[in-house]
């Protein structure tokens, strides 16, 4: 994560593509398919394709590999043999074929068409009551935390209240997508309530995402996260290289982005005449930013009736601790770490090789609690799908069990 450089000349053709340890990966059946049996073919294909693309691989380039062989025999080079030479090489493409590059073996409507159809209904009232329990937790961990007032019990408010301003911020995300409901206004009241509450710009930030959505895996034009050409990266200022590429800095650059986007991107979240927005835009943006500047309105008149030390207490620590929820997620949704992912550029690259390079996370008892964002590579190729669905609609099929 400290350094995101990809180099200009570099687009993954000089490396190759390998499973975690070099190895095959033996993955357990279905549940709903019988031990022994054999999964049909398109869903063999898919299970192949899925665990080759969407899971971790090691890129390994070719002068490390001989490197590697050379220090294997004591640093003396073994001869072989031409005959010998080529018969392994063939194996080796055997057995190691993939083309990270070639096109997948199936579109997204195959994928689209083995979703069970309820997996699409978006219910008002079901979605409504997430929120109503989001809040509900929320103004309660508040209450007890200000009555019980203890240096004892204020960390273990941050941690709890951090987490659900995150939990917050998913379901304006689902607004954003407008798999919160069929109601293009419900999805923009509950949108910029539940985001202004927590600092972020509803439209701003709805219309940048779905820039990432539409360009996951692209190298020039993903919106965040994405790796940088190695010019650009050094023509940075040493402060936004330590900023943005230092830990801990990266787990705070949420608020950063907001104003200023990534390194090498301009524009800003809060401005409605950025080169994030269309003309016919403008509106929503206006509307956005001034729902931001009412919440901080609100937070600084608590903050004269309160003191600043308990609106400290009470809600600014929560809100670091929910960026560094956000940017933590979103970064392993979209990385790998010693284990790389692909990132493609041109006419290599698509919506869906972009959309399953991305990455599932299980976070354990907290996916309940942040609505099963976890559950990424089937959000990025239909964000429609309401998040109580998506688990469903991943193990629906064979072929989503690797995503």
């Amino acid at each position: 994560m400290a350094r995101l450089i990809l180099s200009e000349c570099c687009v993954l053709t000089p490396l190759r593509m390998r499973g975690r340890g070099g190895g095959a990966i033996a993955l357990p059946a279905p549940p709903h398919i019988a031990a022994g049996s054999r999964l049909p073919a398109p869903a063999a294909i898919h299970r192949e394709w899925a665990l080759r693309v969407s899971a971790p691989t090691r890129l390994t380039s070719a002068v490390e590999e001989e490197d590697n062989r050379i220090r294997s025999h004591g640093g003396e080079e073994e001869a072989v043999s031409p005959l010998a030479a080529n018969g392994a090489a063939a194996e080796a493409a055997a057995s190691d074929a993939f083309d990270p590059g070639a096109a997948p073996p199936f579109g997204l409507a195959e994928i689209r068409a083995a979703i069970p159809k309820h997996c699409w209904v978006k219910d008002p009232w079901r979605s409504m009551s997430y929120v109503l329990r989001d809040v509900v937790v929320v103004l309660g961990l508040a209450a007890a935390a200000a009555r019980i007032d203890s240096w004892l019990v204020w960390p273990l408010y941050w941690a709890a209240q951090g987490t659900m301003f995150w939990a917050l911020f998913v379901l304006g995300h689902d607004c954003g997508h407008g798999s919160f409901s069929s109601n293009p206004k419900l999805n923009s009241v509950v949108g910029h309530i539940l985001h202004s509450s927590i600092l972020v710009p509803y439209n701003g930030w709805r219309i940048s995402h779905r820039t990432h959505h539409q360009n996951h895996g692209h190298v020039e034009k993903d919106e965040s996260w994405h790796p940088l050409p190695k010019r650009l990266y050094n023509n940075l200022d040493n402060m936004t290289k330590k900023l943005r590429f230092t830990m801990p800095f990266p787990m705070l650059a949420f608020p950063l982005y907001l104003f200023s986007r990534s390194p090498g991107k301009t524009g800003s979240h809060f401005n409605p005449s950025s080169d994030l927005f269309q003309p016919n835009e403008k509106k929503d943006v206006i509307t956005s930013t001034a729902s931001w500047l009412a919440m901080v309105g609100i937070l600084a008149g608590l903050t004269f009736a309160m003191g600043p030390l308990q609106v400290l207490k009470l809600y600014a620590v929560p809100y670091v601790l929910f960026v560094m929820w956000l940017d933590f997620v979103t970064y392993l949704h979209h990385h790998g770490h010693e284990d790389k992912l692909p990132w493609y550029r041109g006419k290599e690259w698509s919506y869906l090789r972009g959309g399953l390079t991305t990455l599932d996370r299980d976070y354990g008892w907290i996916n309940n609690i942040h609505h099963d964002i976890g559950t990424h590579v089937i959000h990025h190729l239909f964000p429609q799908i309401p998040h109580y669905h998506l688990v469903e609609a991943v193990i629906s099929h064979p072929s989503f069990l690797l995503f």
